[in-house]
């Protein structure tokens, strides 16, 4: 898992029907201090993050599977929850 800020949305009008109804997020992985670190991907959302958010984001696919309750979804990024804060080494990081 790995820390994101919800960037932006997508807007499918075609899409596969088991999607329908699901949201997609574009995020941005940031570092420890909440920089961004790499580029942007698109994810699921299955914790209904919105912009501005910071979010755990799953990497594996397997949360999309289980999202879905698909075992042949081929998917990598899931928000799985939105983060209030964190703590590095006692400091902790809160959300702007």
């Amino acid at each position: 898992m790995r820390i994101a800020r919800v960037v932006g949305n997508v807007v499918s009008t075609i899409k596969d029907r088991k999607f329908h109804g699901h949201k997609l997020m574009i995020v941005e992985f940031v570092d420890l201090n909440g920089n961004p670190i790499e580029s942007r991907q698109i994810a699921f959302d299955a914790a209904n993050a919105g912009v501005g958010d910071l979010v755990l984001v799953n990497v594996d696919g397997g949360a999309t599977k289980m999202f879905f309750n698909d075992d042949e979804l081929i998917a990598d990024w899931t928000i799985c929850g939105v983060l209030d804060h964190y703590s590095i080494d006692g400091v902790t990081i809160r959300k702007p």
